[in-house]
This record gives structure tokens, sequence and C-alpha cells, in this order.
């Protein structure tokens, strides 16, 4: 696991003391009535008064939850021919902790290239050992502990400490990388366990407090409030709960609990410049966590729907090309040959906008959806085509693991890029969208390994400051079709994009590849 960087930062919390010094200091002298949440009793003294809504003390939420709550140490060995990759702490979104967290120890030799900094190390030795930390709870009596995938993923040893000072070796009872959740067993029974909140969710803004083992300081407990439901982080199967209490490295694994003791997410990730909590914490949701706990624990395989089909999102650009305006949702561009959705009549260009009546406003929540369904049941895509709104039903697949994904794509062919591509044999005419393009020619069919009969243009030229620029487009990219419509011609795009014009549209759809690989649609402004 890469070795990451972690530092404290210390910083004074102002309270009653603080802001009583600073009244002082100003020459004012402030009576305990005087100050906000402080109030008299009958002997005079002065005691904390919280606001309305808010309660007094997380002391016994703490004391009842946090037996359940444990630490993890794992340990494992560095693959040593990759030694000279491992990075420092990364800026922006990190897992806090585990994967190289709080307690790593770095690799012998400077900046990680094994003893003595430089020689190269035979291929498949085995590297030094790594240490690292991580929070888990028990989600039963019989010693089931819910984790984070990372904080145990490729552990030769998984060592569990307990609230009362127990140190239990555990093994590993099953995995998910795409939900980032991962169940380990220690022996024995009758151990204090908490439970998932399914249904009862805190609003955002109710109180939340998370329990771990931050940068290895084990019965660590932080409050705060639930800031956002719904974050989308680049995890397609997850869309997280966004907390501010305290969550730094070390605290990957470890439960976030409502007001009531219940568990309703599993801290994941945080978003730091610094390595350090900033507010910004992201919990996977209790609902996902119990589902793929459950299975892993039945020593199933984690099963999820499938429709074969690749998906992008709906750009207002790509809305706007279809007539329909702000709508949100996500586009189909390829689908898998006899896959589900192909069975199911579904073509390139259909835009979904609901899957079994749930809202979609991006590619991941299609994703998501799609993957709640079993083999076997039925999907129902509310989508539009050619403008008119229709619904298509699917029956849903078991979706391939993310390895045997990328033999299909690779399977599919394809080159690498736009680079070195010939000069056509007739030459452009005059730019349209900022771009200047001339029909495929023999030579360029062969260059970019496309079929002899494949149609489309290429681009030559792309205006500096025009929206295709804007958009990425570069040499060498070959436009297949706009609005649908195949063309073959620079002409045959500028009629396309006259007829957008004039039925009030303010973009066109393209339909793109790079390198002879089919690539997306892209929207282009037209005025």
């Amino acid at each position: 696991m890469p070795a990451r960087k972690t530092g404290f930062l210390v910083g004074a919390v102002a309270g009653v003391g603080v802001f009583a010094a600073a009244m002082a200091g100003m020459g004012v002298r402030a009576s305990a009535a005087d100050q906000p949440g402080l109030m008299r009793t009958a002997n005079t003294s002065v005691m904390f008064a919280p606001p309305p809504g808010g309660p007094k003390s997380f002391a016994d939420i703490f004391e009842d939850v946090s037996p359940a709550v444990v630490s993890i140490d794992v340990t494992t060995r560095v693959d040593a021919s990759t030694l000279r990759q491992i990075p420092g702490a990364p800026f922006g979104l990190a897992p806090p902790g585990g994967g190289g967290g709080s307690e790593t120890s770095p690799p012998d030799g400077e900046d990680g290239a094994g003893p003595g900094g430089g020689a190269e190390p035979l291929p498949g030795a085995k590297g030094p050992k790594q240490q690292a930390s991580g929070s888990g709870f028990f989600i039963s009596a019989e010693g089931y502990i819910v984790t984070n995938n990372h904080v145990v993923e490729g552990a030769d040893d998984i060592k569990v400490i307990m609230k009362d000072g127990r140190e239990l070796k555990a093994t590993l009872v099953g995995r998910d990388e795409n939900t980032d959740i991962a169940v380990i067993k220690v022996e024995g029974s009758n151990f204090p366990f908490v439970s998932f909140e399914n249904s009862a969710k805190p609003r955002v803004g109710d109180w939340v407090i998370a329990v771990g083992n931050p940068f290895g300081l084990g019965g660590t407990a932080t409050a705060g409030i639930v800031s956002s439901y719904g974050r989308d982080i680049g995890d397609q199967y997850v869309d997280f709960i966004q907390i501010d209490a305290p969550i730094n490295r070390g605290n990957s694994g470890g439960p976030t609990f409502d007001i009531y003791g219940r568990v309703i997410g599993v801290n994941s990730a945080i978003f730091s410049p610094s390595g350090g909590s900033v507010g910004i914490g992201f919990a996977i949701p209790a609902d996902i966590a119990d589902n793929i706990s459950k299975q892993l624990i039945s020593g199933g395989k984690i099963q999820r729907g499938y429709i074969g089909a690749t998906v992008q999102n709906l750009t207002p650009e790509l809305a706007d090309a279809d007539g329909l305006g702000t709508i949100k949702g996500a586009i189909v561009h390829d689908l898998r040959p006899g896959g589900p959705a192909a069975k199911a009549g579904v073509q390139p260009g259909d835009i979904v906008i609901s899957v079994n009546g749930v809202p979609i406003n991006s590619n991941t929540a299609l994703t998501r959806e799609v993957a709640r369904a079993k083999v076997g049941d039925s999907i129902k895509l509310e989508i539009y085509r050619g403008g008119k709104k229709q619904t298509v039903e699917i029956k849903s697949g078991m979706r391939p693991t993310e390895a045997e994904l990328a033999k299909l794509a690779d399977a599919g062919g394809g080159g690498s890029g736009p680079a070195n591509v010939p000069t056509p044999a007739v030459q452009p005419s005059k730019p349209v969208l900022g771009m200047m393009m001339t029909p495929l020619d023999p030579a360029t069919r062969a260059q970019l390994k496309l079929p002899s009969d494949s149609k489309g243009v290429i681009v030559t030229s792309v205006t500096d400051g025009s929206d295709a620029d804007d958009k990425g487009i570069r040499r060498g990219f070959v436009i297949l079709s706009v609005n649908g419509k195949q063309v073959a011609s620079a002409a045959d795009v500028a009629s396309v994009v006259d007829a957008a014009k004039k039925a009030g549209r303010n973009a066109v759809r393209l339909d793109f590849s790079t390198g002879g690989s089919q690539a997306g649609f892209l929207g282009l402004k037209v005025q």
C-alpha cells in the first residue's frame, strides 16, 4: 500500500473562557447573564446551557456505541519493483486512513527506493513490511466487522484492537472494491455490536458523531452535522453522505452515528488540501454498506444489475441539440452487441431521464440505479428518442467484473489517439463550427484503422478560442454524424447546422471518435 505523509494541525477552540477574556481585555465587564450560552443556578454557579435543539453532551451516545468500534492494524509487504513509484500524501480527495494511513512505516532508503536508495530490485522481489491503521465496527455478536476495502486490501496480517485493550487476529471475509466496503471476522462470541439505520435518515443539519482511530489515536469521538446527501466524488456505485464531523487519516472504515446511536454511514474519504480534516468528509450510506456486507458474509458474489450500455452525461448543449431545453439525464452512446439493452431496442442517442421511476441527472446516477437491480429483474428506462418520450423495459443481466469489462473494451479495438494523422488528399473547405474538415480518404482510414467503407469527416484544424477548441476537439478527430445524421463532407456538416439554426436550436450533437475508437457525443454551440 502506498505510503502517505501525515501531520497534525493544532488549533484553539473559542469557548466561554476566550469570550470572557476578550471582553475583559477591552475593559468590558461581562456578566454571566450577558454571555450567550450561560445561565446562573440558584447558588450563583455558572453552567453551560445548549441552544434549543442541541444535545447537552454526546457522552451517553459515545458510551453506548464505542465498545463496538475497533482500531484495525494492517501489515502488508510492498512489491519491491514498485518502490520507486510510492507517492507522498496527495492533495485533494483522499481516503482518511488505511492504504498507507496514519501508522505507515516508510520503506527503507531515501524516497522509497529500497536500501541505499539506488539499487534496482529483482522483479517480483518482496519489499519491506508496511504498517497501516484504520477503523471498523462490529455488526454482529459473532465477530463480523465492517471496514473499508482500502484499509485491508492486500493485507498479510490484520489485527483488531478493542476498546478494552484486547488484541485479536482477524481474517478477511470478503471485500468489494467498487463500494469500498470490506468485512473481516474475529473468533469468539458475545461481542458488542451496532446496527445500520437504513430508513430514518438524519436531515441535512442534524447532529452526527463519528468514532474511530485517527492518526492511530483509537477511541476518538468527533461531532458535527450532516452537510449534504448524494455527493458524487467519482465512485460510480456510491452517492456519499457529506459530514463536517472531523475525520482524518485512520478514520477510514469507522462509523458515523445519529443521535440515537445508529450507524448512518461508513467513513471513507475526506477532501483536504493538507491531508488533515477541513470539515469535509464523506461516508458510504448505511443502506449500501448493509447490503454489501450481508452479501459478503453470505459468501456470495456481489451482484449488480447490467444493461450493456455506455452512457455519458447529458450536457446542456446535448439537450438543446434535441430541443429538450434544460432537461437532466444521461445519453446512451454505445451498446454491447447482444447485451440486455440492445436486445430491448435501446439505441445510441437515447436520452435516459429515469430508471424505475428514479430521476437520472448523470451517467453515474444511471449506473447506480441499474446496479441496484438483481439478475433477471425488470428495469424500466424512461427515455427521449427523437424528441419524444417513451419507456423501454430491459431484463437485467449481471454486471461483469471491472477486469472483465476492461477485456471487453480492449477487444473492441481502437487506436491510441489522433497523432500522426496523414495529410488528406482533398484539402478542407471553409471552417464550420470553428473546424476545418475534409472527407475521409483511403489513407486516413488505414492510418486510423477504420473500416474501408466508414463514413465521416476528419478535423484538420481547429480555430483558437472556438467552442470546438474549448471542448477539446483537435486535429485528427473523426466526426461520424451530426444530430444523428451521417456526414461525409464539410458541406454535410454545414447543412445540419443550418437546419438546427432554423429550428431554433442553439447547439448540435456530434458523434466523434479518436484513433479509430468510439469516443462519445459532444454538444457544440452553433451561435
